[in-house]
């Protein structure tokens, strides 16, 4: 049988996979791609075999995913043409060198024409570029990460102490970026047991923002309110944080909201309008665990928080 390969391993997300991943399978069996030797000096201590690969060219690409049986995809830091074209290129040379499947973390509702997300566009490209390649796949359609909207409870617990976004009365099942990990370590592990799935990664609960922000107030006696505003007003509360309104602009080390604003407005658009209120049990059956709740993170909310954006655009 051929390793396991995962990419992504420099990220917050796939540091995290990498990190269940070891405690799943012999080390022996796996792969780990980063963007540099750096980023991989700690996994190749522990005697698992490191690779570097840039996605965005497809140069080298064959060679760093030669002897891979399944091949975790997280996606790309950056939205837009030149996400689709990168993932295209890990798409192409998973084929070439012999990948029967590749595991992908897209989007809750990647699929309906109708979701306003500007990121679903580009799951939706990969994962109907998977399918046109005629590649086995395991997508990982995700909800929000809690983390986001932790990180953003505290930003008006430092400020006034209204919540603003224009996500309104919208439900989203939040689920933990530890759980997205999870599910991806696991699809990789166990992907022989899956062909042509699609599994929806959700939290344990769908919940308006308010009620998200009250069960963030009893955890940690804070007293947010929410008050639901406009997109456009939205894009001017990022803006004024300094948060880009792309993926191609400046992220201010440090910022507590590490996306660009685009994709942030676009997402709470879509929860508004109710494209992103799935909650499924993928998780637990893929996994065999609960997923984590709103209510636990929030109690131990310094382990929760979003923190820096640590994937290279290169």
């Amino acid at each position: 049988m051929g390793k396991l390969l995962l990419t992504g391993v420099d990220g917050n997300l796939g540091a995290e996979a990498a990190r269940v991943l070891l405690t799943l399978a012999n080390k022996e069996d796996l792969i780990f791609v980063g963007y540099s030797e750096a980023s991989l000096e700690a996994f190749k201590a522990q005697g698992v075999e490191t690779r570097t690969a840039n996605f965005n060219y497809y140069d080298g690409l064959e060679e760093a995913f030669a002897g891979a049986e399944r091949l975790a995809l997280i996606s790309m830091p950056f939205v837009g043409a030149k996400r689709q074209n990168a993932h295209k290129n890990v798409a192409d040379a998973a084929k070439a060198a012999g990948v029967k499947q590749i595991i992908y973390t897209s989007l809750v509702n990647a699929g309906d024409p109708t979701n306003p997300s500007v990121e679903k566009k580009d799951h939706i490209y990969t994962e109907d570029y998977i399918k046109s390649i005629g590649l086995d796949y395991v997508f990982l359609r995700n909800s929000q990460y809690a983390e986001a909207m932790i990180s953003n409870y505290f930003t008006y617990v430092k400020g006034d102490g209204v919540l603003k976004n224009s996500q309104g009365d919208g439900k989203m099942a939040y689920i933990s970026r530890r759980d997205c990990a999870k599910a991806v370590a696991y699809a990789l592990y166990k992907g022989n047991e899956y062909s042509h799935a699609i599994l929806n990664i959700n939290g344990p609960k769908l919940m308006t923002i308010s009620e998200f922000i009250e069960i963030g107030n009893k955890a940690t006696g804070n007293h947010i309110s929410y008050k639901a505003i406009t997109d456009e007003e939205n894009y001017l509360i990022f803006d004024a944080m300094g948060v880009p309104r792309t993926t191609d602009g400046v992220f201010q080390k440090g910022s507590e909201a590490p996306f660009a604003s685009e994709g942030m407005v676009t997402f709470a658009q879509a929860i508004r309008e109710g494209k992103m209120d799935l909650c499924t049990d993928d998780f637990k059956k893929l996994t065999g665990s609960d997923p984590i709740t709103v209510q636990y993170m929030f109690e131990h909310n310094a382990d929760f928080q979003i923190g820096e954006r640590h994937s290279k655009d290169i």
